[in-house]
């Protein structure tokens, strides 16, 4: 629906389907899509690993996330591999007018979800990033890729500090449960977001209203912003994400 939505913004006959491929099979889905025609897509969990290795070349924020999302193949025929989720934070962010240029970021959750975004965060300017996770260990290791701004602890070993975004990365949401983090975190707390979106807001998002915080964010803007990122690799056309954004909320609902 995305990708179609983006389309019709140009007029464009571009065909974007879902392909179920087999656990054990990404690498033969793929080169069986490509040999039918197909020129780029998109990778879904549990594949964007597996797309990394496949990719001849690797953007550096691909690289960096140790996961691709996005493939192409470029004019010389070389399958590359790319990850737009960060990018999609960022611009959604940026559409919230989020608090993030020289400001400290709180990111709850040290997976795959968190390592893709940490860099993109960082390029646009954030002045720290605190990554949170249940196990210390996963947090202080995925921090230490990214330098002296990127710092590690556990849930329950977050440093007070000012904190006016605050990103949920988790996937507590999915089953109703939000991380358990100190109610004095939120003290300074502008916006909260979480990656998760549906019809109703997640467990976390009401948590942080009930607890005063003035704006929350799904991840609704987020999946839209990485699709768009995606396209415009694919198309080298930036479509507009409001209306599509806006389409999926009406959907949803």
């Amino acid at each position: 629906m995305i990708h179609a939505l983006f389309a019709q913004q140009f007029a464009e006959a571009m065909q974007y389907e879902a392909i179920l491929a087999p656990l054990d099979g990404f690498a033969e889905c793929w080169q069986a899509f490509v040999a039918s025609g197909g020129r780029g897509g998109n990778v879904t969990v549990p594949f964007k690993e597996q797309a990394f290795a496949l990719a001849e070349q690797l953007t550096d924020r691909a690289a960096q996330a140790g996961a691709v999302n996005t493939l192409y193949l470029d004019r010389q025929g070389r399958l590359c591999g790319d990850n737009t989720d960060g990018a999609g934070l960022v611009q959604d962010l940026v559409r919230l007018a989020a608090p993030l240029k020289d400001q400290s970021v709180l990111l709850l959750g040290a997976g795959g979800a968190s390592r893709g975004v940490i860099g993109p965060l960082l390029a646009a300017g954030a002045a720290s990033i605190t990554v949170a996770n249940r196990t210390a260990a996963k947090a202080q290791l995925l921090a230490e890729q990214f330098g002296s701004k990127v710092s590690g602890c556990a849930l329950t070993e977050i440093p007070a500090g000012h904190y006016p975004l605050i990103v949920n990365a988790t996937s507590s949401g999915l089953s109703g449960e939000r991380p358990v983090i100190a109610a004095e975190l939120l003290a300074d707390c502008q916006l909260a977001y979480d990656m998760l979106y549906g019809k109703e807001p997640t467990a976390f998002l009401q948590w942080c209203a009930q607890l005063g915080v003035p704006r929350q964010a799904d991840g609704l803007g987020m999946l839209v912003g990485q699709a768009a990122e995606a396209f415009t690799i694919w198309r080298g056309k930036r479509p507009a994400v409001e209306p599509v954004i806006a389409a999926l909320k009406k959907a949803l609902a």
